[in-house]
């Protein structure tokens, strides 16, 4: 498989377009890190929206997405009742605090209720996670873009890949700041958004069987299979095959996303852009509403891929042969294999920019966020009442440093995830791709008795940090297989746990004397 003139056409047009966007949102001058991390608080709470949507999809939703249903079925979709009732506990608890105490990142909250200390541990923990987890989001990206154009995952080839969608992603954000990143993410949410609908256009244009065989083979995968076009699943199942079912939406998937929309810097950030609590509690729910019809068109791509391979009679395209996940030794997804190995160009050049785009989201987000906590978490503490020396444009230089120092860690993760992959058999992928819940453990316990109690203290607030993420690693597959153990708990429940544990440590530590939030949310 080559990408011909009309792939490379599609492909040069994207990043003309990347170039160009990216000079006319960065005329603008920042003058002061309010602006460079928040907007001036001036965005719109469409745009806000949208920024959200898109940082909350990557790679892994591009490719994952069609893969969960071709696999299994609809219930991934369910997980989104979780998603809405977390959206509406923060816009209701956590966004007016925010607003409140005019934060720049969300863990200065903490250092109100626990000390800077804790606020400096807790961005610590988040800039952990956001290496691990986006910098594995970038590694698949770079994996499949090097499978498209380079048609190989050699090491110099991924290398390249990895460093051509970091620097897209630095120069893009670096001179405009947040504001040039929730533009971006509108503009790679547009580019994705229509990719994956011009993927389902042309599936369901080789259709050739009729509306009901079509039902017919998707309520019908197999024996013992239920259908796919299965939405709630009501079993209870506390291992692996319940990750998704209703239970663990209203549980686990509820606590997941209150700390990615709230406890979360590289989600938050987006909403604290705009002009009060009021418009950013409207742009995060808008952001929920914009979500399940994406989501879904993911998923649909999943559902028609299944029908193309496990049901060639009722589509027009050609017989295809045996369903080989792989390239090269290495297991791909399906939506992946589609693209290698059946895909027509043009649609070809569409979705690679469309992985391209979805990846750039992310890492543009990531950046400007971690940069945030570096330098306003950090580099501020750390000048410790001497700020006023220093200019608002010296903060803003901070921050583009900050974001520079942040892309090389995303490159490096990138880079190291692959040979780390090639020579090591222990699961880095799984664990870098789900690593945010090995954090978010811990921040829920420590974020729930800042808002709801008046219990805790630095010392504790540390141990609820360290708890919730040795009670989540605890229940991982090569810890269990080191210890002897065998217990099967899906990822949601891990985090009921972890979190759990992480609540009670943080509670039982004797509330400090320079408590200044004196009354709960």
């Amino acid at each position: 498989m080559n990408l011909n003139l009309i792939d490379w056409i599609i492909f040069i047009a994207y990043f003309v377009l990347l170039a160009g966007t990216g000079w006319y949102f960065s005329r603008r001058k920042v003058s002061n890190t309010k602006e460079y991390f928040l907007g001036g608080n001036n965005m719109s709470i469409w745009l806000v929206a949208i920024s959200v949507l898109a940082t909350s999809q990557s790679a892994a939703t591009f490719l994952g997405g069609p893969d969960q249903g071709y696999r299994a079925n609809l219930t991934y979709l369910a997980t989104n009742l979780g998603t809405i009732l977390a959206a509406i506990f923060v816009a209701k608890f956590m966004i007016p605090r925010f607003y409140e105490l005019k934060v720049t990142t969300v863990y200065e909250l903490l250092q109100v209720r626990f000390g800077s200390e804790t606020k400096m541990r807790a961005g610590a923990m988040y800039l952990f996670g956001r290496v691990f987890a986006s910098g594995a989001r970038l590694y698949m990206a770079a994996i499949a873009v090097s499978m498209v154009i380079f048609q190989n995952i050699a090491a110099d080839n991924v290398i390249i890949s990895v460093l051509i969608l970091t620097l897209a992603g630095l120069l893009y954000s670096l001179v405009g700041g947040i504001r040039s990143v929730i533009y971006s993410d509108a503009i790679q949410c547009a580019v994705y958004v229509s990719a994956a609908v011009a993927v389902i256009y042309y599936l369901t244009s080789s259709i050739s069987g009729d509306y009901s065989q079509v039902m017919q083979a998707l309520n019908n995968p197999g024996e013992g299979d239920i259908s796919k076009l299965t939405l709630f699943d009501f079993r209870l199942n506390f291992g692996a095959e319940g990750t998704f079912s209703v239970w663990a939406s209203i549980s686990g998937f509820l606590l997941l996303s209150i700390a990615a929309f709230g406890m979360d810097q590289d989600m938050t950030q987006r909403v604290l852009t705009c002009r009060s609590a009021k418009e950013s509690a409207k742009a995060m729910l808008l952001s929920m509403v914009f979500a399940l019809p994406v989501v879904l068109l993911f998923m649909l791509i999943g559902l028609l891929l299944y029908l193309f391979y496990q049901h060639p009679e009722l589509m027009s395209a050609n017989q295809v042969g045996e369903v080989v996940q792989t390239f090269e030794g290495e297991k791909i997804t399906i939506f992946m294999y589609y693209v290698l190995n059946e895909m027509p160009s043009g649609l070809r050049g569409l979705v690679t920019v469309g992985i391209v785009a979805a990846a750039l989201s992310t890492l543009n987000s990531g950046l400007n966020s971690m940069s945030s906590v570096m330098v306003e978490d950090f580099y501020r503490a750390r000048l410790a009442g001497q700020e006023q020396i220093r200019s608002d444009a010296h903060f803003v230089r901070a921050g583009r440093i900050g974001m520079a120092i942040a892309a090389c860690a995303l490159g490096g993760m990138a880079i190291l995830s692959y040979f780390w992959q090639q020579y090591s058999d222990m699961p880095l992928l799984s664990f870098a791709l789900s690593v945010m819940v090995f954090s978010y453990s811990g921040l829920l316990g420590v974020f729930f008795n800042a808002l709801f109690t008046q219990r805790g203290n630095a010392t504790s607030a540390l141990l609820a940090l360290v708890v919730g993420f040795l009670a989540t690693l605890f229940f991982q597959p090569y810890i269990q297989d080191v210890l002897g153990l065998s217990i099967d708990l899906a990822f949601p429940y891990q985090l009921c746990v972890g979190a759990s544990l992480a609540f009670v440590v943080c509670y039982l530590g004797k509330p400090a004397v320079n408590n200044h939030l004196t009354e709960a949310v």
